[in-house]
């Protein structure tokens, strides 16, 4: 399952966020990926993450695979966006 999601989040994806980001993936049995522009990165890597730093306004894509992929998506999402 794929979902573009706009990052809403004032600061982007920052230290914190990566944080918080790699704990919301670890919940879920899925496997879990960040997309922005040409890099991909597996969610549940708190190193790869770090290397993801995407402004506010910057559409990336989520991309879950897995028995709970939908859950994993919308539970990022709502990170992403700053719910």
């Amino acid at each position: 399952m794929e979902k573009n999601v706009t990052v809403g989040i004032k600061e982007g994806i920052n230290a914190d966020v990566v944080s918080l980001l790699v704990q919301t993936a670890c919940k879920y049995d899925s496997t879990v990926y960040l997309k922005e522009g040409e890099r991909r990165v597996n969610m549940k890597s708190i190193m790869g993450m770090m290397n993801m730093a995407a402004e506010c306004g910057t559409e990336v894509t989520v991309i879950a695979e897995g028995s709970d992929e939908k859950e994993a998506v919308a539970d990022i999402e709502s990170v992403l966006k700053g719910n």
